[in-house]
């Protein structure tokens, strides 16, 4: 399965803050939009400058203690960013995520984001693919399904 047809089945919105926003700001965006990462950048459309997640504010609070809520993205953001492109197969997207031990890789037309895939959109294609094969080997030793 590649990329382009997970980001099918997904809203086409990809959220992004910018780096002087708190990060209890952005865990609020979090909480609204049912989401755990944004793309970081100046402003709506320019260049990736670097992603936040739920983990990268629970290290920032393992960190920083109290102070980490009020603490800019810019100070917090994860600056070496897991990306893929949208002609990518999902295995290559499974590895980039067990080796950069992330859950949410970025996919990227040249410099621009098109989406995200998350471990997610990973566990629910997979888990798709094999009730399909199950059916299908069902359907076979029943004898049925045929025509």
């Amino acid at each position: 399965m590649l990329v382009c047809q997970i980001l099918k089945t997904k809203a086409p919105d990809v959220i992004s803050v910018t780096p002087s926003q708190t990060m209890v700001e952005v865990l609020r965006l979090f909480r609204e939009n049912n989401i755990g990462f944004v793309v970081v950048s100046r402003f709506p459309g320019a260049d990736c400058l670097g992603t936040l997640s739920e983990r990268d504010c629970c290290n920032a609070v393992a960190e920083h203690g109290t102070n980490a809520p009020m603490m800019r993205v810019a100070d917090i953001m994860n600056r070496s960013v897991a990306t893929c492109s949208a002609q990518d197969f999902l295995p290559s997207v499974m590895a980039i995520m067990t080796k950069r031990r992330t859950r949410h890789v970025l996919v990227m037309d040249g410099r621009a984001p098109v989406g995200v895939v998350s471990i997610g959109d990973v566990v629910k294609h997979r888990l798709d693919e094999l009730l399909s094969n199950e059916q299908v080997l069902h359907d076979y030793i029943a004898g049925t399904g045929y025509h």
